[in-house]
C-alpha cells in the first residue's frame, strides 16, 4: 500500500496543480502524502521482526554482516539512483552531474541507514529496552533541535540544526534545494525521530507474533493507536507535526495512525478471511524496492524532448489534461503511471521473480 502511494503521490502529473493532499505541506502540518514515507519505514520495521526469526543459528559474524550489506546496498542504490535524477541535455546529448554535486541524502538513503540503526537495536535490545530507547531518541531530537538551530528560529526552514548539520557535513553542493533555499527534507540529524518509525513497526511486528491471530491483538492495537495518536495532538501544540523535519510528534503521530490501519488489515485480511484487493497490493509488496526504482528510473524516460517540450508535459498537455483539466488529470496520469509500474510487478510475480537485496 505505501509503494503504491508513494509512487501516485511521486508522478503527479504536470499541467496544472495537484490536489493539496496529494502534495506535502509546504512547512507544519500533515497531508495524506506526509503519511508516505514514513508509513514504509514502519512496514520496514514490520517486516524485519518477521524477517529476524531466520537468523536463528546464525553466528554474530555473519548476522552482522547481513545487516550491514543490505544497509550498504540500498544506500548505494539511492545515490546511484539521485544521480541519475540529475540527467540533462547539453547540445542535445544526455549529460549528469558529476558525482561531486550529487545529493548526499534522500529517500533510500534514508532507508538503508533507518534500517541499519534499527536493526542493530533490534539485535541487541529487549523489546523493553527499545521502548525506552526509541522514546530516548524522540526526547533527544527534540532537543537537539534547539540545542544547534538558530535561537528564535530554530523550528525554521534556514535556522533549523537538520540544515545546519547537513551544511557541515555535506555541504551546499550535496544537499537538496527548495524555493531557492539549500535544506534537504532527509536530511542526516532528522534520520534519528525516522528510525523510530522503523522500530515502532517492528515492535507492532512482535506484538502481532507473540499474540497471533486474536481479537485482543486487533483491540490492544487500536488502543494503542488511540493513545498515540492523542500524545501526538497535545504534543503538536509544543513541537509542531513537519515531515521536512520530521519532528518527534509527526512521528508519534504518524505511529499512531499505522497501527490503526494495521490493526483494520489485521481484522479484516486475518480474522474476517476478507481478501478483496489483497493480491493487487501484495504486487508491490513483493518487489517492493525494485518496483520504487523502476518507478523512478522509467519516469525519467519522460524528459526526453517531444515537440521542444519534454515528454512528461507534452502527454499530459494532449492526452490527460484534455480528458480531465487541472487536479484530476494530474491524478488521472499517477494512476496511469502508476498501474504500469503494476503491470511489470504482477509479470514478475507470475514468474515467480522476486528481486532482493
Amino acid at each position: 500500500m505505501t509503494i503504491f502511494l508513494m509512487i501516485i503521490v511521486n508522478t503527479q502529473g504536470s499541467g496544472a496543480k495537484p490536489f493539496s493532499q496529494l502534495e506535502h505541506a509546504e512547512w507544519n502540518g500533515c497531508t495524506l502524502t506526509d503519511l508516505v514515507f514514513p508509513s514504509f519505514l514502519f512496514a520496514v520495521g514490520n517486516a524485519m521482526s518477521f524477517a529476524f526469526k531466520k537468523f536463528g543459528g546464525l553466528s554474530e559474524k555473519i548476522i552482522l554482516f547481513k545487516i550491514f550489506k543490505r544497509s550498504f546496498l540500498i544506500f548505494l542504490v539511492g545515490y546511484l539512483l539521485t544521480w541519475y535524477a540529475t540527467i540533462h541535455f547539453v547540445d542535445g546529448h544526455i549529460a549528469f552531474a558529476p558525482f561531486n554535486q550529487t545529493r548526499a541524502m534522500a529517500v533510500l538513503q534514508r532507508i538503508g541507514l533507518c534500517y541499519l540503526i534499527a536493526a542493530l537495536i533490534a539485535h541487541y535490545f529487549s523489546v523493553r529496552w527499545i521502548v525506552v530507547i526509541s522514546i530516548f531518541m524522540l526526547f533527544l531530537y527534540w532537543a537537539l533541535l534547539y540545542l544547534i538551530g538558530d535561537k528564535g528560529a530554530e523550528l525554521t526552514m534556514t535556522g533549523n540544526a537538520v540544515r545546519k548539520t547537513d551544511l557541515a557535513i555535506f555541504g551546499e553542493a550535496h544537499m537538496y534545494r527548495e524555493n531557492g533555499i539549500v535544506f534537504d527534507p532527509e536530511g542526516l540529524l532528522s534520520t534519528i525521530p525516522a528510525t523510530v518509525n522503523v522500530l515502532a513497526g517492528y515492535l507492532a511486528g512482535i506484538f502481532i507474533i507473540k499474540k497471533n491471530k486474536t481479537y485482543e491483538t486487533v483491540a490492544k492495537l487500536a488502543l494503542m493507536s488511540l493513545i498515540l495518536i492523542f500524545v501526538a495532538l497535545c504534543w503538536n501544540y509544543f513541537f509542531p507535526f513537519n515531515k521536512k523535519l520530521w519532528t518527534s510528534s509527526y512521528v508519534i503521530f504518524i505511529t499512531g495512525i499505522d497501527v490503526a490501519v494495521i490493526s483494520l488489515l489485521f481484522y479484516f485480511i486475518e480474522l474476517k478471511q476478507m481478501k478483496f484487493g489483497v493480491y493487487f497490493f501484495s504486487v508491490f509488496g513483493k518487489n517492493p524496492l525494485f518496483i520504487y526504482v523502476l518507478s523512478n528510473l522509467f519516469l525519467l524516460l519522460f524528459i526526453l524532448p517531444v515537440s521542444n517540450t519534454i515528454f512528461f508535459e507534452w502527454i499530459n498537455n494532449l492526452l490527460f489534461q484534455k480528458i480531465a483539466p487541472g487536479a484530476l488529470g494530474c491524478l488521472l496520469f499517477s494512476i496511469t503511471f502508476t498501474m504500469l509500474c503494476w503491470s511489470i510487478g504482477w509479470m514478475l510475480d507470475k514468474k515467480k521473480i522476486y528481486i532482493r537485496l
